[in-house]
C-alpha cells in the first residue's frame, strides 16, 4: 500500500486524507504547522458560504459534491452544513440581466434555482431594503458550512480507517532520491512516503519552490466584519442553529452577508488588493489570534459599512465589533490548482481552493492519485494549464490582484483582461495595428478579433444584401458586424488568418513514430507530407486534447496542439529516444483561405499546387518567392487553401508577400470571430469548450478519428472498446431568429425540460443563422426542436445535421 503525507489539515487536507482512505489507501498521514483542527490557516477564519452556481462547469459540479458530502456530516459539535439557501440581489439593471445568466448556468449544470421579485427578496431575507433591490436569484440548497466542524467530521472518518494526524508538525523540506518523492522532513524527524500532496494554503506556493515548481497564486488579504447585536434578528436563531437567513450576496457594492445568531457578518471585497509578503507575515500577523489574520484596516472598510446600511437599513443601529482582514489565495484566472509535479513524481499540489469547492476538489484529486484519471474534467484547474510568461512573478501578482477586483464583477465571456498586454505577438502585428485590428488576448496572444480596415467593405456588402444580424448591449459587446463581412468574404474569396498563436511541437527521434502511435487515437504512422487528425485520451477514453499530426520526415513530425497540458501530458509519457520541443515562438503561421487561394499562392511556389498534385491534408516544404516554408493544405474554416508555415524571421516579409500577391484576388485579412463562425457551420470542434476529458470520441462526433484497428494499444483505446453508447451527444443547433445570439453555456430545453447546454456559437454568414454547437440527449435527432434560454429571452432552434455547410466537402477539395 502507498504511503501518503498530505500537508496542512485544512478543509482541503482533511478531505483529502477522507477521500484517499475510503479509497483503501490508509498508510496516511497529515502533518500541519499549528493544532487540529483550528490549524491557523485559511480554514479556521473562513465564513464557509457555499454558493453552487458558477460559470465554470467543474467548479460548479465540486460545489455541489461539497454541499452533498458536508450535508451527510456528523459532528458532535452540530451541523457542518446549513443548508439556508443564497440570495444574490440586483440594485442595477445589468445585475438584474447578469442573473438572468447566472440562472442559466444554473439550470445547465442541474443546480435548482429560481429568479425572484423585490417582494420575495424581502420575505426571504426580512433586513432588505424592498426599494433597493431589482430583483434577485434564489439557490434554495445553497448553504453555509463550517468549516472547522467538517474538516475534523472527515479526518475522524479518515483516522477511524487507519490514517494519523500530526499537529505542530511543519515541513522543512522535501525528499527525493533523484527520481521521484520519498518523503517530507520535519524538525522531528522524516517522514517516509510515496506520495507527497501539498494542500498547505497559501503557504503552498513557497514549499512548492522548494522542489521547482512554481503554483500562480498571491496570498491576499480580505475584509471580514461582525456587527453588534441586531434587533431584527434577536429570537430569530439558536446558538447551535446560528443561521436561518439565506447567506445573501450584493455584488453590486461587493459585499456578502451571513447570520451569527443575532449578529451579521460582512465581508469585502471593495477594498483594494492587499497582497500578503510572505517574507514579513510572522511580522504582519503578530498579536492577531491566528497567523492568516492581519489587522483590520477600518479606512478601507468605511465605504463597504455604507453601501451594506443602505441595501439592509438594520445596520444604521448597529456597529461593527470584531473585524479582521483575512487571508487565502488567489489565481491568476481564479480557479484552484491542482495535479503533479512534472519532474518530481508523486509530489502533487491541491492549491488556491476554498471551502465551496474543497471536497470536490479533495475528490477529483484522489481520484486522480489511486485511478489516474479524475472522473471530472479539470483542466481548468490543470497545474500545468499555465503558459510560461502567466508564470512570472509580475504576472502572478497583476493578474491575481486583478482577479480580486472583478471577483464579483460582472464579466463577459468575451472580456480580456486589459493588464499586462501585448507581451506574445506574432511576425504581423505591426501589419495588424496599421490595418486596425481589435485584439483580444488567448494564451498571453495578441489575436485580432477583427479588422477596421474591413469597414467599407463590410457596409458595401451589406448594402448589396449580406445580411447581418441585429445585435445590441450584451450581445453586440467585443463583437463588430465587420466580422460576419470578412466570413462572407473567406467563402465567396479569399482571406488571410494570423495562426501563429496555435501551439506547435516539433516531435523526433528514432521512437517518434512508435511514441505518436500509441499516445493518440488516428494513424500517424503514414508516409513522409502526411497530415492527420487525431486525438489524445485520458485512461478512461476521455478527450484530452485533439491534434494535428503531420510528418515532416522518416523521423521528425510536427504536431498542432492546445495548450501546455498537452506539453504536460507529450513530457510524462515519451520515451528516451524521442525529443519534445516548444517550436511555436519561433515560427509563425498564416492561413491563406478561400476560392481564389490557389490564384493567390500558386504562381510564388515553384511546386505544383493543383488539387492532384497538392492533396488534401499533405504537407509539403518549399518556398514562396524566396521565402522557405511548410505548406499544409488543412483548413478549419471549410475552405480550400493552405496553413503557411515560416521561421519567425521571415514573418514580415510573408504576409507581405501574401498581401501584395492577393491584392489582384481582393485578399482580406480576417479575425479570430469570422474564424470561429466559419469552423462552427463547418462541423469543427474546439477542444476546451466543445468538448473535454468528460466527453469520448463517439459523443463528440469524432469516432472518425479514432482506429481501433491499428496495431497500436493507444492510451485509452481499453476504455473505447468497451464503452457503452453515449447517453449525450454533441450536436449543431441552428437558430429561428435572425437576430437570435447566443455565448455559450446557455441551458437547452426539449419542451419544459432542461436537457443540455451551450458550448459554442458563432453566426453563419452563409445560413444567415447563428450556429451553436449543445450538449443534448443521444435520442434528439436532427429537425427537433428546442428552446435556448438567453439572459431572459427565449430562442428557438432546431437541431441539424452536420456539418452544416458543405457537408460532400466539395469547398475544400477543389
Amino acid at each position: 500500500m502507498p504511503k501518503v503525507v498530505i500537508i496542512g489539515a485544512g478543509i482541503v487536507g482533511t478531505s483529502l486524507a477522507d477521500e484517499l482512505t475510503a479509497r483503501g489507501w490508509t498508510d496516511l498521514t497529515v502533518v500541519d504547522r499549528g493544532p487540529l483542527f483550528a490549524t491557523g490557516g485559511s480554514t479556521s477564519h473562513a465564513p464557509g458560504l457555499v454558493f453552487q452556481t458558477n460559470p465554470s462547469k467543474t467548479m460548479s459540479a465540486f460545489a455541489r459534491y461539497t454541499v452533498e458530502k458536508f450535508r451527510a456530516l456528523d459532528h458532535p459539535g452540530g451541523w457542518a452544513f446549513n443548508p439556508v439557501g443564497g440570495l444574490e440581489v440586483a440594485t442595477t439593471p445589468e445585475r438584474l440581466a447578469d442573473l438572468h445568466r447566472k440562472a442559466g448556468w444554473a439550470q445547465s449544470w442541474g443546480i435548482e434555482g429560481r429568479l425572484v421579485t423585490p417582494a420575495e427578496c424581502v420575505r426571504l431575507h426580512p433586513l432588505i431594503d424592498r426599494d433597493r433591490v431589482l430583483g434577485g436569484f434564489h439557490t434554495p440548497d445553497d448553504g453555509l458550512a463550517k468549516a472547522l466542524r467538517a474538516a475534523e467530521a472527515q479526518a475522524l472518518r479518515a483516522r477511524a480507517r487507519g490514517a494519523t494526524f500530526r499537529p505542530h508538525t511543519e515541513v522543512l523540506g522535501i525528499l527525493d532520491d533523484g527520481a521521484r518523492v520519498t518523503g517530507v522532513r520535519t524538525a522531528d524527524g522524516d517522514l517516509d512516503a510515496d506520495v507527497v500532496v501539498c494542500a498547505a494554503g497559501f503557504w503552498g506556493a513557497h514549499l512548492a519552490r522548494q522542489v521547482g515548481l512554481t503554483l500562480p497564486l498571491v496570498p491576499m488579504a480580505h475584509q471580514y466584519a461582525r456587527t453588534g447585536q441586531i434587533a431584527e434578528l434577536v429570537g430569530r436563531n439558536t446558538e447551535l442553529a446560528e443561521a436561518g437567513l439565506p447567506i445573501l450576496r450584493h455584488q453590486d457594492q461587493d459585499l456578502y452577508f451571513r447570520e451569527h445568531v443575532d449578529r451579521l457578518g460582512i465581508g469585502s471585497y471593495s477594498h483594494r488588493p492587499m497582497p500578503v509578503d510572505m517574507d514579513t507575515l510572522s511580522a504582519d500577523t503578530a498579536g492577531e489570534p491566528m497567523p492568516s489574520m492581519m489587522p483590520f484596516t477600518e479606512e478601507d472598510f468605511a465605504p463597504a459599512w455604507t453601501a451594506a446600511a443602505d441595501l439592509l437599513p438594520a445596520l444604521h443601529d448597529s456597529k461593527i465589533e470584531e473585524a479582521f482582514n483575512g487571508i487565502f489565495s488567489f489565481t491568476p484566472d481564479g480557479f484552484s490548482i491542482m495535479g503533479e509535479h512534472r519532474e518530481l513524481p508523486g509530489f502533487w499540489v491541491a492549491e488556491a481552493v476554498w471551502v465551496t469547492h474543497s471536497a470536490g476538489v479533495a475528490k477529483a484529486t484522489a481520484e486522480w492519485i489511486v485511478d489516474g484519471t479524475p472522473s471530472i474534467d479539470t483542466h481548468e484547474c490543470d497545474l500545468y494549464r499555465f503558459e510560461d510568461v502567466a508564470r512570472s512573478p509580475k504576472f502572478v501578482m497583476q493578474t491575481s490582484s486583478q482577479a480580486f477586483v472583478e471577483v464579483y464583477d460582472i464579466i463577459h465571456p468575451h472580456q480580456y483582461r486589459s493588464a499586462l498586454r501585448g507581451l506574445r505577438t506574432s511576425p504581423f502585428h505591426a501589419r495588424h495595428t496599421e490595418l486596425g485590428a481589435y485584439f483580444y488576448e488567448g494564451g498571453g496572444w495578441e489575436r485580432p478579433a477583427w479588422f477596421e480596415s474591413n469597414a467599407q467593405l463590410a457596409q458595401r456588402l451589406f448594402d448589396d444584401g449580406l445580411a447581418v444580424p441585429h445585435r445590441e448591449g450584451w450581445a453586440a459587446r467585443f463583437w463588430s458586424p465587420i466580422s460576419v463581412a470578412e466570413a462572407h468574404w473567406t467563402r465567396e474569396h479569399v482571406a488571410m488568418y494570423d495562426m501563429t498563436p496555435l501551439t506547435r511541437y516539433e516531435v523526433a527521434g528514432p521512437g517518434a513514430a512508435a511514441f505518436l502511435q500509441e499516445m493518440t487515437t488516428n494513424n500517424v504512422d503514414k508516409s513522409v507530407g502526411s497530415v492527420t487528425y487525431t486525438l489524445l485520451l485520458d485512461h478512461d477514453g476521455g478527450i484530452r486534447s485533439d491534434l494535428t499530426v503531420a510528418r515532416m520526415a522518416p523521423q521528425t513530425f510536427q504536431v498542432g496542439a492546445n495548450s501546455p497540458m498537452d506539453f504536460d501530458w507529450l513530457s510524462r509519457h515519451k520515451p528516451a529516444d524521442v525529443t519534445l520541443r516548444d517550436i511555436t515562438g519561433g515560427t509563425c503561421c498564416v492561413g491563406v483561405w478561400g476560392p481564389s487561394a490557389r490564384d493567390v499562392v500558386a504562381p510564388l511556389c515553384p511546386d505544383d499546387l493543383s488539387h492532384e498534385g497538392f492533396k488534401y491534408f499533405r504537407a509539403l516544404h518549399t518556398h514562396l518567392d524566396a521565402i522557405p516554408v511548410t505548406m499544409m493544405r488543412v483548413s478549419y474554416v471549410g475552405e480550400l487553401g493552405w496553413e503557411i508555415y515560416a521561421s519567425a524571421e521571415y514573418g514580415a516579409a510573408l504576409w507581405d508577400l501574401l498581401a501584395d500577391a492577393g491584392a489582384a484576388h481582393g485578399i482580406i485579412p480576417a479575425g479570430r470571430l469570422a474564424f470561429n463562425s466559419l469552423r462552427i457551420e463547418k462541423g469543427y470542434r474546439s477542444w476546451g469548450t466543445d468538448m473535454t476529458t468528460e466527453h469520448r470520441p463517439a459523443a463528440a462526433g469524432l469516432e472518425f478519428a479514432v482506429r481501433l484497428d491499428k496495431q497500436a494499444e493507444f492510451v485509452g483505446k481499453a476504455a473505447l472498446r468497451d464503452a457503452p453508447p453515449p447517453a449525450s451527444v454533441l450536436r449543431s443547433i441552428v437558430f429561428d431568429d435572425p437576430d437570435a445570439a447566443v455565448l455559450g453555456k446557455e441551458p437547452v430545453s426539449v419542451g419544459e425540460h432542461c436537457v443540455g447546454y451551450v458550448t459554442s456559437a458563432g453566426y453563419s454568414p452563409t445560413l444567415g443563422r447563428t450556429v451553436a454547437y449543445a450538449w443534448l440527449p443521444a435520442g434528439v435527432r436532427p429537425g427537433d426542436p428546442v428552446t435556448v434560454a438567453y439572459r431572459g429571452a427565449t430562442h428557438t432552434a432546431a437541431v441539424h445535421a452536420e456539418p452544416v455547410v458543405d457537408p460532400g466537402m466539395s469547398r475544400i477539395k477543389r
